[in-house]
């Protein structure tokens, strides 16, 4: 969500928002303790409430879309809870609906594709989750393109979500938890091993294992790394120690993304910049992060090789400039 329409929406709906999302924004976080997290997670549902009517949600997505498209994005994939809303929507089913309704119209006026990825929060019950994964299963076909599984790492176990994971892969979805954030290696083992994962939310923590690292490269597992979110959570002190070049180097395929820009205070082109300052990756590097990030998405056929036409034509005229 922009800022500003946090900032307008919350004045319309009533909404007190906290000095932390108005003079103080981006918020100073700091997530690798309980209250951290609590704070991060109390900030988020403070943003998310001002979102009270369908419309509310359909500019939300049709504003993202624009500012993707903004920031040179040709495909977008969002990863959406819909039980969050679902008390406010009429339902998990009607939630999704609206969603994929709102993602497509977004698509209509930006240009810009968009798939959804519906997310589990390991908080709740795995029977829960499975019922998410019922419901994503269902609309495969209609704009759904993925099972995540979200919140806190320390107060859920994705092994705990296996079913509900077996159900979104057996459905033809891609397997997309987060993982190795807030804990190590074995979070990102289970999500490796028991949820069959195509791709992990961060997974950056694996560098502390060289042979589940390369357990990872071996399975072709794309881990999406988001520097900014990482030192904003206070995963690590600096861009600078977000392991973006060790994984490079040791063959991962790596989807930068932005993770929250509301929260976090910057979009994807960030993301890039930081791997070019602090990590000192070239033209050609930072060419092969975006392919690699087109290469891992669930974007058709005919936008990936867009996509990847785009890439080469942005790097030919790099060298050309250089």
């Amino acid at each position: 969500m922009r800022h500003s329409t946090l900032v307008e929406l919350a004045a319309q709906r009533g909404v007190h928002l906290p000095d932390a999302l108005v003079e103080d924004w981006p918020p100073r976080l700091r997530a690798t303790d309980e209250r951290g997290w609590f704070r991060f997670q109390r900030l988020y549902d403070i943003a998310r409430s001002v979102l009270q009517t369908p419309d509310d949600l359909r500019r939300l997505l049709r504003e993202t879309a624009e500012d993707e498209a903004a920031e040179g994005s040709g495909w977008l994939e969002i990863q959406v809870d819909p039980s969050g809303y679902a008390a406010r929507f009429g339902g998990l089913t009607p939630t999704v609906e609206l969603v994929l309704d709102a993602a497509r119209e977004a698509t209509e006026a930006t240009g810009v594709g968009i798939g959804v990825v519906i997310a589990a929060n390991r908080t709740r019950h795995p029977l829960d989750a499975k019922t998410l994964a019922r419901v994503a299963v269902r609309y495969a076909d209609r704009g759904v393109v993925g099972f995540g599984l979200s919140n806190d790492e320390r107060r859920g176990r994705a092994y705990d979500f296996e079913g509900a994971f077996r159900i979104a892969k057996r459905g033809g979805l891609l397997s997309d938890p987060h993982g190795g954030e807030l804990l190590g290696p074995a979070s990102v083992r289970e999500c490796l091993e028991t949820l069959a994962a195509d791709r992990i939310g961060h997974g950056v923590r694996a560098v502390e294992d060289p042979r589940l690292l390369d357990r990872i490269v071996e399975r072709g597992v794309t881990l999406e790394v988001c520097p900014a979110s990482n030192v904003g959570l206070g995963v690590a002190p600096t861009a600078a120690d977000v392991p973006v070049r060790r994984l490079y180097e040791a063959g991962a395929s790596i989807a930068l993304g932005a993770d929250d820009p509301l929260l976090f205070g910057s979009r994807l082109a960030r993301q890039y910049e930081l791997a070019r300052t602090e990590h000192g990756f070239t033209d050609a590097e930072l060419a092969e992060l975006a392919r690699q990030s087109i290469r891992a998405s669930a974007a058709p056929g005919d936008v990936r090789n867009r996509l990847l036409a785009g890439v080469d034509a942005w790097l030919s005229g790099a060298s050309s400039e250089a």
